[in-house]
This record gives structure tokens, C-alpha cells and sequence, in this order.
């Protein structure tokens, strides 16, 4: 089994490069980069060479590109000379406005050195557009910069490189931290204990809290990237997991009073996401909050974050899914032809023929109607209520399709040998489809469970939709109609590396629930 594990998880590794590398060529080679400009009202606002410099800044956030300005250029050579008062020197003033006259932009000794410097990348030089008397046009300023533009090789390369960080004591570049370490702690805010640390980004770097899944890390992140497009200047990883909703006060210590136990005071910050503050200036504020530079902080929220609400009620429907799919598809089976078997064969049928926005707004009808059930997740009080129609709707297509399969699979195990000789035996038909004939049916449906619940993390776009949800089913599509390109390949691969690991964790349960079925390379796999 060792050895299908490994090969399996090398082609998986293998085939998310691979399509991470096709969504890539497709993203940023095989569509226009202008477009990510059709709903930006900054580009709209700006002209001429404004507008240029605009694109070349968003493209280079966008990853199309890199790129070093003439102005970046000057301010390295000329604070290496002086100092941080190079500003004032006559000089730099002069070496600042020479790309603002053609004939001077020629023969400047510092714009020579900066095309020297560069010439391996593509030098760019706007000159000044201006009236004819001479006076500069609105966005008409004189630019002069170096692009490199990133190849899909190099590209495929800095994401993968930056996909996985992990804290360390050295992490942050700060002289005057001297005390370093990684230990465990009494964790003052949860009464159990915490791996904490210094000269690491996060203080708190595994510790137990309150929300789901509560047992919460810092010592991993993965870099996804940042939209630009629909969370503006949001890392993706944040979007997603940051809880939603109003400010949720709590009576707790700041970390300066921990040692003398107190006062509590009521405040919503998350005193488990402080971070080391790098621009090393702590306002009067956070010195009365915080004993050290650790005072950059997240708040506590009273909802879910985008990822919980989606699992949550994802995984809520896989198990009524298959625990109602499976129970009424072998009732169906035992009493085939009968009244519920064809009462269970029309509701398959309906759920196969009915568009599921169909019958996701019957759902809502019903519950709003009947049971008083709020529509929207914003209206619900308490919060759990936004939870039970969504939960249906989703629920009921996956019942219908499990009810088929487990009918189906069952029906073909009645004739089998093994069933006619338990009859021989004298067991009763109970005993036969309990003990037997539901066991070995249920092993086609089986492998699809791990695939199944790795998938509500991903969502259900139109049920989150029609009920107003938080969650992440709509970041793709959104992502695609906003051209948002991080978030287009964060969420591809979310969904590739999902459905891979649910493949290979669906062939180790079946390998685990049938005997029969092997894994090993020494006998070929398959049936023993």
C-alpha cells in the first residue's frame, strides 16, 4: 500500500502542477490583460501617461509582470550619497526632471545609467505630453521605467515557491528582539495550553479556541495570493477565512496586565491573532494594551467565516444525504414494485427532471410560508435557523441520487449466490438485506464519501445564492466575471487538490471496507 500511496501522490502532485500551468497560460496569456480594467473606476479616472503608468502598476500586481521605475532608481543611488536628506540635494532635483524634457532625457548621465543598469528588461520611456504652448497636459507627466514580463515557467515557479510558509524564531527582522523562541505556554484566554512564540510572525502559533475546528494554527500559511479585483488588496486566504458578521466583546486581560491577573475589560480583539508589529512604531494606545510589539490584531465576529458556513452546511446535507439516500434506497429495494417504491421512484424522478433552483425556491417557499423560516441568512435570529433551508435544498438532489444507486446496486445483489444460499439457510429477508445484501451494495457508494465532504469546502454557488450565504460556492465565478486572475487559480486549485485527495482517500476507505479489494502493487491491486 506504501508504494500506491507514493505513486498516487506524486501523479497528484504532478497533475496539480499541470493544471495550475494550463489555468495560467489561459488566465494571463490566453485573455487580454486590458480586461481587468472594465469595472476599475481608478483607470477610468485617470488619463495619458497617468493611465499608462496605472496599468503597468496593476499588471505588476496581477503578476503579469515586474517592473522598476526611474524615480525608485534614483532614490537607492542617491540615499546611498546622502543619506535620507537626498531630497534636497540639487542634483537629484536635477536628475528627477530631465525625463520631463526629451533632449535632456538623452543625454543625462543618470538616465544612461539606469538603461545600462536595466538592459536586460524592456526600457520604457513616456515622454511628456503637452499643449502646444508648452504647459503639461492632465496626466501628462514624463515616466522612464524597466518591465520584465514574467514567463509561465517563472511564474508557475514564484507561486509554487511561495504557496507554503512556515514560522520560525528568525522571522522577524527586527535588531532589537532579542529573546527568541518556540514553547508551550499557559494559554491565559482558553485555560489550556498554547505553543507560543518570539521573533515569529504570529504569537500565538497553536493554541484551542472557540470556533470550529477549535484547535487553531499559525505555524503554516498558505499564500494563495491577493485579489485585487473583487477584495481589493485582500490576501485570499483571508477572504475566506475571516469571521463575518458585528464585533463580539468579550470580558478579558490585555496581555500587559496577565501577570497581575487583571482588570477584565470588554473588548472584541482576538488576542490569539496578535502579529509582530514591523514598522516598529507602537502608539500610546496599544503600550497600554500590549507589553511588547506584538499589537497588530484581528477581531472576534459573531458568524462563520466564508469557509465555515459553506462546510458546515455542506457537510450537514452529506450526512442527511447519505443517511436518508441510503435507509429509503434499501426500504426501496426490499419492497420493490410496491406503493413507497414507486412513491420513491417518482421523487427520484422529479429531483432528476427539476432544475435544482427549482425546487431550491420550493424549499424556501415552504419553510418561509409554512414554518416560519427566515430566507436570508442576514434576517436569521437565532443564526442556526440560517442554516436548516439551505441544508435541504442542497440535500435533496444527493438523496434522490443515492436513493438510484443503492436501489440499483441492491436489486443486483438479490439474485446473487450468496443471498440464495443464506434463503437455503432459513435466514429471514431482514437478515439477508441488513446483514448481507446492503453491505455489499453499499460498497459502490463507499469510495465517494471522502470526495463528498472534502467538497463542502468549496461550497454550492446557486444555494448560497438564493440564500444570501457567505460562503466561498461564488468566489469563482465571481472571480471569472471580475477577471480577478489570484483568485481564478487559488480556487482551481483548491478544487483540483480536493478532488485528488478525495480520490485517493475514497480508494483507502473502499480498501478498508472490502476485503477483497487490494492496493498493493506486489498483486496488481484490484479484487483479491
Amino acid at each position: 500500500m506504501s508504494k500506491y500511496l507514493l505513486k498516487r501522490i506524486l501523479f497528484s502532485i504532478f497533475s496539480l502542477v499541470v493544471v495550475i500551468a494550463v489555468v495560467m497560460i489561459l488566465v494571463y496569456t490566453g485573455i487580454k490583460r486590458n480586461v481587468i480594467f472594465q469595472q476599475d473606476d481608478v483607470w477610468t479616472k485617470k488619463s495619458n501617461n497617468d493611465r499608462t503608468m496605472y496599468e503597468y502598476t496593476m499588471w505588476q500586481k496581477y503578476s503579469y509582470l515586474d517592473y522598476v521605475e526611474y524615480g525608485s532608481f534614483l532614490r537607492e543611488k542617491y540615499t546611498a550619497l546622502y543619506g535620507d536628506d537626498y531630497a534636497n540635494h540639487d542634483d537629484f532635483k536635477e536628475d528627477v526632471a530631465a525625463i520631463q524634457n526629451v533632449e535632456k532625457a538623452e543625454t543625462n548621465a543618470s538616465v544612461q545609467e539606469f538603461k545600462a543598469k536595466y538592459s536586460n528588461r524592456k526600457i520604457i520611456y513616456l515622454e511628456p505630453i503637452k499643449f502646444s504652448n508648452g504647459k503639461l497636459k492632465p496626466g501628462g507627466k514624463g515616466y522612464l521605467f524597466a518591465v520584465h514580463e514574467k514567463s509561465v515557467f517563472y511564474r508557475l515557479w514564484e507561486y509554487f515557491s511561495h504557496l507554503i510558509s512556515i514560522e520560525h524564531k528568525n522571522m522577524v527582522k527586527d535588531e532589537n528582539l532579542t529573546e527568541r523562541y518556540i514553547r508551550f505556554e499557559k494559554d491565559p484566554y482558553s485555560g489550556l495550553f498554547a505553543i507560543v512564540g518570539s521573533g515569529t510572525q504570529h504569537k500565538y502559533l497553536l493554541y484551542f479556541g472557540g470556533r470550529f475546528p477549535f484547535i487553531h494554527q499559525n505555524f503554516m500559511h498558505f499564500n494563495f495570493g491577493t485579489s485585487y479585483t473583487t477584495y481589493r488588496g485582500q490576501e485570499i486566504t483571508t477572504v475566506i477565512t475571516t469571521p463575518t458578521g458585528d464585533l463580539n466583546e468579550k470580558m478579558q486581560i490585555y496581555p500587559v496586565n496577565l501577570a497581575a491577573g487583571g482588570p477584565k475589560v470588554s473588548t472584541a480583539i482576538d488576542f490569539h491573532s496578535l502579529q509582530y508589529n514591523l514598522s516598529g512604531v507602537v502608539n500610546p494606545t496599544d503600550k497600554e494594551m500590549f507589553p511588547d510589539n506584538y499589537t497588530v490584531y484581528s477581531y472576534h465576529n459573531k458568524h462563520f467565516s466564508r469557509l465555515e458556513n459553506s462546510f458546515i452546511i455542506g457537510l450537514i446535507s452529506v450526512f442527511l444525504s447519505y443517511g436518508l439516500g441510503v435507509s429509503i434506497g434499501i426500504l426501496l429495494s426490499r419492497f420493490k414494485d410496491k406503493l413507497i417504491d414507486k412513491l420513491g421512484n417518482a421523487y427520484i424522478v422529479f429531483v432528476a427532471a427539476v432544475p435544482s433552483l427549482a425546487y431550491i425556491f420550493l424549499v424556501a417557499a415552504i419553510g418561509q410560508k409554512v414554518f416560519k423560516l427566515p430566507y436570508k441568512y442576514a434576517n436569521a435570529d437565532p443564526l442556526i435557523l440560517a442554516y436548516i433551508m439551505p441544508t435541504i435544498s442542497l440535500s435533496l438532489g444527493s438523496i434522490g441520487s443515492l436513493m438510484k444507486w443503492t436501489r440499483r446496486f441492491m436489486i443486483d445483489q438479490v439474485n446473487s449466490d450468496y443471498v440464495k444460499f443464506a434463503r437455503a439457510e432459513g435466514m429471514s429477508e431482514r437478515e439477508i438485506y441488513n446483514t448481507h445484501i446492503s453491505r455489499n451494495a453499499i460498497i459502490f457508494l463507499v469510495q465517494g464519501i471522502p470526495s463528498s465532504i472534502l467538497f463542502c469546502l468549496t461550497g454550492a454557488l446557486m444555494t448560497e445564492r438564493v440564500y444570501a450565504i457567505p460562503g466561498v460556492g461564488g468566489l469563482l465565478i465571481e472571480a471569472i466575471n471580475k477577471h480577478d486572475n489570484a483568485v481564478i487559480v487559488a480556487m482551481t486549485g483548491l478544487i483540483t487538490a480536493i478532488s485528488i485527495t478525495g480520490l485517493i482517500l475514497g480508494d483507502l476507505l473502499l480498501a478498508a471496507y472490502d476485503p477483497r479489494i487490494s492496493l498493493s502493487t506486489d498483486s496488481g491491486g484490484g479484487r483479491k
